[in-house]
């Protein structure tokens, strides 16, 4: 039998209207006996026929809506498409890395470092929302990894692993790295990418910037390593350039972050891989209202005759007040 919720229930409204009419003619019928020698109820009582009648129009509606929906099963949210960011890591794997005065007190590796930034990030973001990428960049740059949900892949390449071995010798080109990820992002949606560089700097070329595709939105360049005392290596002084990677942001409308010592702020973080999530109220079906209109006019019903003894007249038998005791 297929049953209409919205007919159930404007029937339901018919017949109460009806009742509560008949209702009223005998309670006038007696009002005096029920309200006193003023033969009336509190005024705010004329609403009440009216709640009675919505609130069991709402629970019919509510009842037979629940009857008639397909049940709900709950199971394992599934990420809507829509939800999804893509998070590119452009990591800096050269012999520089590898140098230990990054940190609080200078007592970790560079690759110690970003490491340690990226579990922070990890921890602020929806990670079955992300799909990691992880590219390689030194004397060139290599895709590591590419859209992947196990975040644990990516970590463990993080985790001090030496990739600089995979390339030739020579200097670091950072562009290289973000010419890559911006040819892995062209596919993808408008603005679902987050491009993060970690480094401790290079030599940034006057031209040839990188065009990120639309469906990249944000940029982060981090910088790790101390940027005023340096460490011999190969010769040369190394140490964190952060004139040179806050130059690389700029160019880029990116946002720059000496990393050495503090996290990324949790409002830089917010900023670049957000996900507008729908508000409680438009996430709400047919189900969710059956529910609602269901508790409601249960809770109506059930407070409304306790409501009436108490309040519904001013009227108390057998009070009288002191003036009519003196009398």
């Amino acid at each position: 039998m297929v049953v209409n919720p919205e007919i159930l229930a404007l029937a339901t409204l018919v017949l109460t209207i009806g009742a509560e009419m008949i209702h009223s003619r005998r309670i006038k019928s007696i009002a005096t006996l029920a309200f006193g020698p003023p033969a009336l109820p509190s005024s705010w009582t004329r609403i009440v026929p009216a709640m009675r009648c919505i609130a069991l129009a709402s629970g019919i509606w509510g009842l037979t809506t629940l009857l008639t929906i397909q049940p709900k099963i709950h199971k394992a949210k599934a990420v809507d498409p829509d939800e999804i960011r893509h998070i590119i890591i452009v990591l800096d794997v050269s012999p520089s890395m590898k140098i230990k005065d990054a940190g609080k007190n200078g007592t970790l590796r560079r690759r110690e470092r970003a490491f340690e930034l990226m579990e922070s990030f990890f921890k602020r973001v929806r990670v079955e929302q992300m799909r990691l990428s992880l590219i390689a960049v030194y004397n060139g740059a290599k895709p590591v990894v590419v859209d992947t949900k196990d975040a644990e892949v990516v970590r463990n390449f993080l985790d001090s692993m030496d990739m600089y071995t995979a390339f030739e010798a020579g200097k670091t080109h950072l562009f290289d790295g973000l010419n890559l990820a911006a040819e892995i992002a062209s596919p993808w949606r408008q603005e679902s990418t987050t491009i993060v560089l970690l480094s401790d700097g290079d030599t940034v070329p006057s031209v040839g910037i990188p065009k990120m595709p639309r469906s990249v939105n944000g940029i982060l360049v981090i910088g790790v390593g101390n940027p005023i005392k340096g460490t011999f290596l190969d010769g040369q002084n190394s140490k964190q350039d952060a004139s040179t990677l806050r130059q690389i942001a700029l160019r880029l409308n990116g946002t720059y972050h000496d990393g050495n010592v503090k996290h990324i702020p949790s409002k830089t973080i917010t900023s670049l891989v957000s996900v507008q999530e729908k508000s409680a109220f438009e996430k709400m079906t047919r189900r969710e209202y059956a529910l609602a209109a269901i508790g409601i006019s249960s809770l109506i019903l059930a407070t409304l005759p306790f409501i009436l003894n108490f309040f519904g007249t001013s009227w108390r038998v057998g009070i009288r007040s002191s003036s009519d005791t003196t009398k």
